[in-house]
């Protein structure tokens, strides 16, 4: 009898994964691995999978073949209560924060709080202003969605993602219609909570400027081959990767320079 092969040990490990709307394959043969405390990036051109795959992470979608793992559990086998254990550790930040315009950002942060928790009333307005306050927004928790910036609306839903203090954070295009100033800042504060938090942290972003100031760890989704391009620190994959299709999109805004 053949045996098993060991579990993966890294924080997140994808295994012969495959991406598929009904017949149509989107992505196929994935097998990456992301490592406790890295930010790592899902990348690739406009339509490669890139939020495809995040939600397949989080589990809104099922593969189509292969597995996903949390440190070394099959998280895409479990049966429902156990796959609710896993989300619990997990904090979801979506493309456009989705903050619910009628709520004030202090009840947008307290909703999985009063969810999933009994936390008195009092505790949950604490913790709402602490999160807030992490993220650079203390005094607006009165605030409503409209009534704020694209970034400042981008940082609540940060707040809002680690209500619950997950030790994974997801984000899908946090610096999206941001100028380059508050994506800077988004960029920073970031690092802040992973550094601070010990936080690990998965991002799906195009934006060159991120990838290289924030990124130690990423995959390269290829929308030719429809399957993984690359994976690893996207400063080495830029200067080394043998891939031409990944350097073409990891130099680009440097071609770009030299028209």
């Amino acid at each position: 009898m053949t045996p098993l092969p060991d579990p993966p040990t890294a924080k997140i490990s994808v295994r012969d994964l495959r991406m598929a709307y009904g017949s149509y394959v989107v992505m196929d043969n994935l097998s990456f691995d992301i490592q406790a405390k890295d930010i790592f990036i899902i990348m690739g051109g406009s339509g490669c999978g890139k939020s495809t795959l995040l939600k397949h992470l989080i589990g809104l979608r099922e593969p189509a073949k292969g597995n996903v793992f949390y440190d070394g559990d099959n998280f895409t086998a479990t049966d429902p209560e156990e796959r609710e254990r896993f989300i619990r550790r997990f904090g979801v930040m979506y493309q456009s924060g989705a903050l619910w315009s009628s709520l004030t950002l202090a009840e947008n942060v307290a909703m999985p709080l009063e969810e999933f928790t009994k936390l008195p009333p009092k505790t949950v307005r604490d913790l709402v202003s602490y999160k807030l306050s992490l993220v650079g927004l203390s005094g607006y928790e009165d605030f409503y969605p409209s009534q704020l910036s694209g970034g400042m609306n981008k940082r609540a839903g940060i707040a809002r993602a680690m209500a619950l203090d997950p030790d994974i954070l997801f984000l899908d295009e946090p610096g999206a219609g941001l100028d380059p100033l508050s994506s800077r800042r988004l960029d920073d504060l970031i690092l802040r909570l992973r550094d601070s938090l010990g936080s690990t942290v998965v991002i799906v972003t195009h934006e060159l400027a991120s990838i290289f100031s924030i990124a130690n760890n990423s995959v390269f989704l290829d929308t030719e081959t429809r399957t993984l391009g690359a994976t690893g620190n996207p400063s080495e994959l830029r200067d080394h990767c043998e891939s031409p299709t990944v350097r073409r999109f990891l130099n680009r805004g440097a071609e770009t320079q030299k028209a």
